[in-house]
């Protein structure tokens, strides 16, 4: 019963962290898994701090403003800045959005006999058809328990013989070679698991529940916060986080052990992840990692989707939020279904949305670091966040993880010139 008030209490961070291992992160994990083996581990451990101080910051801002990251930079910032993240971060989503689209409808054919003319259309309406009509509570409600189909990734590679002393060991002991295909994965694994879609996520959907919470409750602190509410968005972040990264470490530690019995090399696409997998994990663990694909694409791509919506609806002063009628709030829902609608002929018009990602996945790598040092920045604006600014300990971190992520695409730049 305690565990499960816990889980009631989880949102906005579980929701967050579970759909940062969508589908085309997933195909990031077992291609690193492939690639590097177990000297991939390491950097989910390296990464989980950086991670949650990021989100922890991005959810912050939006408890203690009720307003979404780009609102707060439309307003404190020069427009050239506004719309080259919201031009560039819109590309990177709806490209994923194609991609997670394309990795449902190849999963569901790999068991059953139906094309993805038939399956991703009827995957997007579905999407869509929730996103429009259901409260915010009820559409909260829905993710959330989406996030239980990770536990499936976690059956499946269960079923394989991992030698899990040593997995354990490497994920504690790094042992990396430097080079340039090494560079290059390190880079994508930081790229999907740091993402700044993951940062406007949270914010607005801090405001949505800082929402809820204003219409249940009448008694509210002098600046609209209570302690319980800080103290839960940093549990319910940290449980999405470690969620995220744990997930992570079981599908690169599946994805090695698959390498060293089936000798693949690489793994491009979902179609080879499928011919790679089928065979090694048999029927019923292979159902299982479809079960998983499917589950967090249906979390993932409202995420994905509804953020165009909230970066539109913040860049033109349009009505937003989930809890809003579509007649009230045409403009944020219009995004919505214009961005899933766009992922999805991407599909249909024959190019491949994963060979897209490894492209655009560059282009959100290089901005990934001034959104982080514009995060540092509002938060630590007692104008902006009032007594919420931030503590030296995310500040460290923040600083950090904006060092690294700099390094990461300058050395990339460097080593793919």
């Amino acid at each position: 019963m305690k565990r499960l008030r816990f889980f009631k209490k989880l949102g906005p961070g579980l929701i967050t962290g579970a759909s940062d291992d969508d589908p085309s992160g997933i195909l990031t994990y077992l291609q690193s898994g492939v690639i590097l083996g177990f000297g991939a581990l390491w950097t989910t451990l390296f990464t989980l701090p950086m991670m949650y101080f990021i989100q922890e910051m991005s959810g912050r801002i939006g408890l203690s403003t009720g307003k979404g990251l780009v609102e707060i930079i439309r307003e404190n910032y020069s427009k050239a800045t506004l719309f080259f993240l919201v031009f560039i971060s819109t590309i990177v989503i709806v490209v994923n959005i194609g991609a997670d689209l394309l990795a449902i409808g190849a999963s569901i054919n790999g068991i059953l006999p139906v094309g993805n003319f038939v399956i991703m259309p009827i995957v997007a309406a579905l999407i869509l058809f929730c996103t429009i009509n259901f409260p915010y509570k009820k559409f909260a409600n829905v993710l959330k328990w989406l996030t239980l189909s990770l536990l499936f990734y976690v059956f499946a590679v269960l079923y394989l013989d991992v030698n899990w002393l040593d997995a354990v060991k490497r994920t504690f002991i790094p042992n990396f070679e430097l080079n340039a295909g090494n560079i290059m994965m390190l880079t994508a694994i930081f790229g999907t698991t740091i993402s700044p879609y993951l940062f406007f996520w949270q914010a607005n959907e801090e405001v949505e529940e800082k929402k809820e919470f204003e219409r249940n409750h009448r008694s509210m602190s002098e600046n609209g916060i209570v302690k319980r509410e800080l103290s839960d968005l940093r549990k319910d972040t940290l449980t999405g986080m470690v969620l995220s990264n744990f997930i992570a470490w079981f599908i690169i530690a599946g994805a090695a052990s698959l390498a060293d019995t089936s000798g693949a090399h690489t793994i491009k696409n979902f179609s080879e992840a499928a011919l790679v997998l089928r065979p090694m994990l048999g029927d019923w663990a292979y159902l299982a990692f479809v079960a998983g694909i499917v589950g967090t694409g249906l979390l993932a791509i409202p995420v994905l989707s509804g953020n165009i919506g909230y970066m539109f609806a913040e860049t033109f002063k349009w009505p937003k939020g989930i809890n809003e009628k579509f007649g009230q709030a045409k403009g944020f829902y219009s995004s919505i279904i214009a961005a899933t609608i766009i992922g999805m002929a991407i599909d249909f018009l024959g190019f491949d949305p994963v060979s897209l990602l490894i492209y655009t996945a560059l282009l959100y790598a290089i901005i990934t670091p001034p959104i982080i040092y514009l995060i540092l920045k509002i938060a630590n604006n007692p104008k902006i966040m009032g007594n919420l600014t931030n503590p030296r300990i995310s500040n460290v971190f923040g600083v950090i993880t904006l060092v690294v992520s700099s390094a990461l695409v300058a050395v990339y730049l460097i080593v793919s010139l």
